[in-house]
C-alpha cells in the first residue's frame, strides 16, 4: 500500500515540476493594467498661475492598461476621471481620455507621450515620465511626473506641473 502511496507523489511531483523550474522570461505582446492618483501641482496660463490646494482641490484617478509590442514599445489608453473640492462641496469635474505611446528607457523608467481630450472641451498632449519603484512578482509600484499642456474651449493655453503614483499589475 505504501508503494502506490510513493508512486503517486513521485508522479504529481513530476508533473509539478515543470511548474517549479520555469523562468521569467516575458514574452511579448503583453499586456499590464494600472491604477493610481494623480495631483495637479501647479498651472501655468497667460492669466497668472493657479496652485493645487490653494483655495481648492483637485485630484484624479487614472485607470489604465499598456499594451507592450515590444520590450522598448507599447501603446496605452487611459481614463482619467477628475474631482475637484471648494468651498466644502465636491463634484467630478471632468474626464480625461488619455490614449498615448510608451517607450521603455530602462532601468525602470518609462516615456509615455500621450493625447488628452477633456469633457470640458480642452484637449492637448501630456509627456509623463514615470519610474517603477518597486517591482515585486505581480505587481510594481510607480510615481511619475505628467506635464499637461491644454488648449480649447475659449481658455488660454495652459501648462500643468503634476505628481503621480499608482500600481501597475
Amino acid at each position: 500500500m505504501n508503494r502506490y502511496y510513493l508512486l503517486t507523489l513521485l508522479c504529481l511531483l513530476s508533473a509539478a515540476k515543470p511548474a517549479f523550474s520555469q523562468n521569467n522570461t516575458v514574452t511579448y505582446p503583453r499586456m499590464a493594467g494600472y491604477v493610481g492618483i494623480i495631483h495637479p501641482i501647479v498651472t501655468f496660463d497667460k492669466s497668472g498661475t493657479s496652485a493645487n490646494f490653494d483655495g481648492h482641490y483637485v485630484v484624479g484617478m487614472p485607470v489604465g492598461i499598456n499594451l507592450w509590442k515590444t520590450a522598448k514599445t507599447g501603446l496605452s489608453f487611459e481614463m482619467v476621471p477628475f474631482v475637484r473640492a471648494e468651498n466644502g462641496s465636491s463634484k467630478m469635474s471632468h474626464l480625461l481620455f488619455h490614449p498615448g505611446i510608451l517607450l521603455n528607457m530602462g532601468k525602470g523608467f518609462t516615456f509615455a507621450g500621450r493625447a488628452a481630450f477633456e469633457t470640458t472641451g480642452r484637449y492637448g498632449f501630456t509627456p509623463v515620465f514615470n519610474k517603477v519603484v518597486k517591482k515585486n512578482t505581480n505587481s510594481s509600484y510607480f510615481v511619475a511626473i505628467p506635464l499637461p499642456v491644454r488648449f480649447g474651449n475659449d481658455k488660454p493655453a495652459s501648462f500643468t506641473f503634476g505628481f503621480q503614483f499608482g500600481i501597475a499589475f
